[in-house]
């Protein structure tokens, strides 16, 4: 079934495009006591290769045996071009992670409508969060697998964060429940396993690929499959509960 009004992956792709620059630009006015270069559009252009080839790295080798030497050969840019930005590989890890789940936050706020009602609500914040870890896969992909390498100050962000999009989907739940569109046990759970299947998708993309999922098949598939399994059944007509004069024979 085609979402209601859904928006497309390319669609989403052109905002998400514009809030990463937007998220460039204010981790470079937010830092600008720090980094070196002054003239802003050359910053954008080497934090947007330093973040994208610090992540490819990462997920290739791990970013605790990642070099800023590594780093440095894959980006094409000197060890002091890139001291220009960040003092040590602490602060660039924490320049990466506070942009991405500043975007991802950024996003997913932008995109669900409080005014919207529950069910809408919920399948935009499926389609968009979907669409968003497939824009930002790389950095999806790290910031899960290196959560247990991270300082305790960086692992409670991580957890945070997650639990923080876990959330959102409680919230919608319960508000569909109370509203009588949802029949739904357990919202906690419920939203456990609806952020469940999201990860699946960025951390088995392989397997996606393999079957030649898209991400518009794989967000229908999700938000139907949901649907189907918390939508409070419309009420039955009096023939249906037995019989036209209502009785069992």
């Amino acid at each position: 079934m085609e979402p209601r009004d859904s928006m497309s992956f390319d669609e989403f792709k052109q905002l998400a495009m514009v809030s990463m620059e937007e998220m460039c630009r204010e981790i470079f006015k937010e830092n600008q006591a720090s980094i070196k270069i002054k003239k802003e559009a050359v910053a954008l252009k080497n934090l947007a290769r330093i973040f994208n080839t610090t992540l490819r790295l990462a997920n290739e080798k791990g970013f605790q045996t990642m070099s800023l030497r590594d780093l440095s050969r894959a980006s094409g840019m000197s060890m002091g071009a890139l001291y220009s930005y960040f003092s040590s590989k602490e602060a660039l890890l924490e320049m990466i992670q506070n942009r991405g789940r500043r975007l991802t936050r950024k996003i997913l706020s932008r995109l669900v409508d409080p005014a919207q009602d529950p069910a809408a609500k919920l399948e935009t914040a499926i389609r968009a969060h979907l669409y968003l870890t497939e824009v930002m896969l790389p950095w999806f992909y790290f910031s899960y697998m290196e959560t247990k390498n991270l300082d305790k100050i960086q692992q409670k962000k991580s957890i945070e964060s997650e639990l923080a999009t876990e959330r959102m989907f409680i919230e919608i739940l319960d508000e569909g429940k109370r509203q009588g569109v949802f029949r739904v046990a357990d919202c906690v759970l419920t939203a456990s396993v609806i952020k469940a299947m999201l990860q699946d998708w960025y951390l088995k993309r392989w397997k996606y690929t393999r079957r030649q999922v898209s991400v518009d098949d794989y967000a229908g598939f999700v938000i139907d499959f949901v649907e189907s399994a918390i939508h409070a059944p419309l009420a039955k007509r009096p023939e249906e509960k037995g019989g036209q004069d209502g009785s069992r024979g």
